[in-house]
């Protein structure tokens, strides 16, 4: 009888195997060719913002999306499957440099200009394994070749240490878990043959960062200007990747408690 009902309470407790869980926006409705970034709310004035998050799997991604009187910005995150990896500037900003999304048909477009823009968040703690991380066609054309706001990496000569970097944060709560860093584009080595512009999916190992409930970021380059950052600070994301975080060991405490107390209560029967 002890070892009956010390079961049944156990499996009451006991989590089962922590399964993966896959933000791959695939779960989200467009056409084909097309990109959402925000729907402006006409009831909120012209110049402030309008706020609108959506999810994929088990995060929720952020957006806000202003009027400025018939030409909108936003800024977070937005959804694509646009595939243009030809055409420069900023009317191709929600394409991807690796022609395709990591999987399926739609990936995720960062607009990140200062620390923190995007967020992905979680409904509680997870334990992050990863993403999928390229250049969105804007940047990557703009870092090889210039632009009329930024210039060609490595220079004329190609010789310039020009990089490109983004920077992944974890934070569980009000707490810093860690920092995992990607370069982008990188023209530092010795060798001009080893500078490179990503373009195709890589992954992005996270699991350093720990348990978490949410992730920001930071993009950072070495073609600063009078006004800040040249180089357009997107980049594209796929198929990240968390699991459940297993039960904390103050359950398993009171597992072993339960089963101590099975025995003592026998004597008064």
């Amino acid at each position: 009888m002890k070892s009956i009902l010390l079961t049944i309470l156990l499996s009451a407790i006991v989590v089962p195997g922590a399964q993966a869980a896959v933000s791959h926006f695939d779960d989200l409705n467009l056409a084909s060719n097309s990109y959402w970034a925000g729907t402006v709310d006409p009831s909120v004035p012209l110049y402030e913002p309008t706020l609108g998050n959506f999810s994929s799997g088990p995060a929720t991604f952020n957006n806000q999306i202003t009027d400025w009187g018939g030409l909108t910005s936003w800024t977070g995150w937005a959804y694509s499957n646009m595939t243009d990896t030809v055409t420069a500037g900023y009317t191709n900003q929600y394409s991807t440099s690796a022609g395709q999304a990591h999987s399926g048909a739609n990936f995720g477009v960062a607009y990140n200009y200062n620390p923190g823009d995007a967020v992905v968040a979680f409904a509680g703690p997870v334990a992050v394994q990863g993403l999928y991380i390229t250049n969105t066609t804007y940047t990557a054309l703009s870092m090889l070749n210039g632009d009329g706001f930024a210039k060609q990496f490595g220079g004329a000569q190609g010789d310039d240490a020009d990089w490109f970097k983004l920077s992944i944060f974890g934070w569980n709560g009000s707490a810093e878990t860690g920092r995992v860093d990607f370069y982008l584009a990188d023209y530092r080595f010795n060798d001009n043959a080893l500078d490179y512009v990503v373009d195709s999916w890589q992954w992005v190992d996270l699991a350093a960062l720990g348990t978490i409930t949410r992730l920001t970021f930071a993009i950072t380059s070495s073609d600063i200007g009078q006004f800040g950052m040249n180089t357009p600070a997107y980049f594209a994301m796929d198929d990240l990747t968390v699991t459940a975080v297993p039960l904390p060991a103050a359950f398993w405490l009171m597992a072993s408690a339960l089963a101590g107390w099975f025995p003592l209560s026998r004597r008064h029967v």
